[in-house]
């Protein structure tokens, strides 16, 4: 069993506003109406990424991890609070090891894909929330997991990152995905059924659910 599970959502039911961008050119309808290129607060931007409008109105970046966030996903695991991290885990730490941080970066945008969401903290671009999903081996099949800072929730930015997550994995050809969570999840719970996961519990082991989302 990978060791993911969804937590720390945001279950506003709003629409939010995205963009898609390949920053290989800047169009007109990507500037605001200053004529200052809306991906400006974040810096130049390459590949696959998207600008994203929260409910709240706040913003962020959403793009493919990369190794250059490593600092950024270890600073991250360690300010969620203690519920956070056991629900995210399943485990009770307060420092990311570097293994730890070893498999979270290992991702190949394939069969291993993180979504990274960044926006900016006093200057910095810091990580506030990440979804990401791993093949388990079984035909088309991936386990998933979602985590938003405490902070952040609320805003609808785990059902943001779950949303593009689950495009990713359809595109690359997965047909179902499944999550393995402690059965006192109720952020999980809420989410995924706000997703469309159907639930239920796990027989070999009680204290955990089991959500699945044919895709």
């Amino acid at each position: 069993m990978l060791s993911y599970g969804l937590s720390g959502h945001g279950t506003g039911t709003q629409p939010y506003n995205h963009r898609r961008h390949d920053m290989s050119s800047v169009n007109r309808s990507s500037q605001n109406d200053h004529g200052v290129p809306a991906d400006a607060p974040f810096g130049a931007l390459t590949g696959t990424h998207w600008i994203e409008s929260l409910n709240d109105g706040s913003r962020v970046l959403v793009r493919p991890l990369r190794q250059e966030d490593r600092q950024r996903e270890r600073i991250f695991i360690e300010r969620l609070s203690p519920p956070s991290r056991r629900f995210r885990f399943m485990d009770t730490f307060k420092h990311a090891s570097p293994e730890l941080l070893d498999q979270l970066m290992d991702v190949d945008n394939l069969n291993q894909v993180a979504l990274v969401a960044l926006a900016h903290d006093d200057g910095e671009l810091r990580e506030v929330g990440i979804s990401r999903y791993g093949a388990t081996g079984e035909d088309r099949q991936c386990e998933c997991a979602v985590t938003v800072a405490d902070d952040w929730r609320q805003r609808g930015l785990g059902v943001l990152l779950m949303r593009h997550l689950i495009g990713q994995a359809r595109q690359n050809g997965f047909r179902q995905m499944i999550s393995i969570d402690a059965i006192d999840n109720e952020p999980m719970s809420k989410l995924a059924n706000y997703l469309g996961f159907r639930s239920h519990h796990d027989m070999r082991d009680p204290t955990q659910v089991s959500h699945v989302l044919d895709l």
